[in-house]
């Protein structure tokens, strides 16, 4: 008697699209954490061991994000759903709060357009593109081939 041998289940698209999303994120939070430090060590009001420990603590979470991302990639349901939860909404929490108090308070964008520099608007640029690839991949690893291929491996 033969055994069958069920063939290997190939990564769909949208799971391979929200991990380069995924990505994408880590990506412009280095960015971020880079125009950050350099604001705070050009303008001296940060010592060596706060900016050390801010960016150490960004290592870590920068390199679980990309142990987290593989191993969605590689099918792991559990993997998905911490960057959902981790990143999608806390990490996604702690972007925006500050922001939204902000404008709640009766920030004016134009007016802090108009008043930024070349760094307040890379970092701008960066948050706007951070949110959006983590709302995108959080959006796509819940799209139904995704979650088949989840349910499956």
């Amino acid at each position: 008697m033969t055994k069958t041998v069920a063939p290997p289940t190939q990564t769909p698209q949208t799971v391979h699209a929200a991990a380069i999303l995924w990505l994408v994120a880590v990506a412009a939070g280095i960015f971020e954490t880079v125009l950050a430090v350099t604001g705070l060590l050009s303008s001296g009001t940060a010592g060596a061991g706060e900016v050390l420990s801010g960016v150490g603590l960004r290592v870590v979470v920068f390199g679980t994000a990309c142990l987290l991302i593989w191993r969605m990639w590689q099918g792991r349901d559990w993997a998905r759903w911490s960057l959902t939860g981790l990143l999608g909404v806390l990490g996604l929490l702690s972007m925006v709060v500050a922001p939204v108090q902000w404008l709640l308070a009766g920030g004016s964008i134009t007016e802090a357009v108009a008043q930024a520099g070349v760094r307040d608007l890379l970092f701008g640029g960066s948050r706007a593109l951070h949110v959006l690839a983590v709302l995108g991949a959080v959006a796509l690893m819940f799209q139904p081939r995704a979650r088949d291929h989840f349910r499956s491996a």
